[in-house]
């Protein structure tokens, strides 16, 4: 903000929408770490480059449609489907032999994933920055209180509780649901009634991973799509899920908002430290409550 200039409530309400526009991003991903962390009690460092993917997949899917508003929506549905696919790969032939094994070994082994996948997109789509344009419904901008706002925006607003709500009903509504939540609790106790229970990992993996694709396509019309973009996201995600509460999904809802919000009013107050406001919120936070937000599932 410049010396003398004076903020509005108009611009108030602006940067408080934008704030938790850029949340519900950040919620669609961590959402799905989230899920994986509570489920399998897998750190999944490598979530962030299947963001990554999600959103290169996306970009080739519209560019071959035309990169119009067919592009966009083929790509919003197939991308997310491409990364659940790798995922699926992932599972059944790695991560389903390591669900016993100490959480330090899943860590270096999701690392050494994330190195791969990233050498592997690199291989794929080169290093060139790329970027989506919005389908036209949302090109443009609406008026809220005298002050723009792009459609874009009110979009994702509208999409994240959305995918809140579905992944809500999924967990407490459905059988599969219902059996990946005892899995989390009592995975032998699960097994035991008859229930395979590697399957259940393999899903609720798979969901968690969907999740991160369909982010990376909602986010690659608002950024730069480009090699590294995996960093920034899965730091920011590994903090939300922390101040939370680990494997808590309304956790992740609440710790997103913290993170876009604060993240917003640093760019409209300070914007050459706009990046530090939510690390100073996320401090804020876990000194005042180390264990998160709402209860961990931990």
């Amino acid at each position: 903000m410049e010396d003398g200039q004076t903020i509005t409530f108009a611009a108030l309400s602006i940067t408080f929408l934008v704030g938790v526009s850029r949340a519900m991003i950040l919620f669609i991903v961590t959402s799905g770490l989230s899920f994986v962390l509570g489920v399998l009690r897998i750190p999944n460092v490598a979530h962030g480059s299947l963001y990554m993917v999600g959103a290169f997949a996306a970009h080739s899917i519209s560019t071959s449609f035309g990169g119009g508003s067919v592009g966009f929506w083929l790509a919003l549905i197939f991308a997310p489907l491409v990364v659940a696919l790798i995922s699926l790969v992932a599972e059944r032939s790695l991560f389903c032999h390591l669900y016993e094994r100490e959480h330090l070994m899943l860590l270096l082994f999701t690392f050494a994933l994330m190195l791969i996948l990233g050498d592997l997109t690199k291989m794929i789509w080169g290093a060139e920055y790329r970027s989506i344009m919005a389908p036209e419904i949302f090109q443009g901008s609406v008026s809220i209180f005298g002050s723009p706002i792009p459609k874009y925006n009110i979009f994702l607003l509208i999409i994240g509780p959305v995918v809140a709500i579905g992944l809500w009903l999924f967990s407490s509504k459905t059988r599969i649901g219902k059996i990946a939540r005892a899995a989390a609790v009592d995975r032998e106790m699960v097994g035991a009634i008859g229930i395979n229970v590697s399957w259940v990992f393999a899903f609720a993996f798979i969901l968690g991973c969907f999740l991160a694709g369909l982010g990376g396509a909602l986010v690659s019309p608002t950024i730069s799509v480009t090699i590294g973009m995996d960093h920034n996201i899965i730091i920011e995600a590994f903090l939300i899920v922390t101040i939370g509460g680990l494997g808590n999904m309304w956790g992740a809802m609440v710790g997103s908002l913290i993170f876009g919000i604060t993240q917003s009013f640093g760019v409209l107050f300070w914007p050459q430290f706009a990046i530090v406001f939510p690390y100073v919120a996320v401090v804020i936070v876990l000194t005042w409550k180390p264990t998160g937000m709402l209860k961990s599932v931990w």
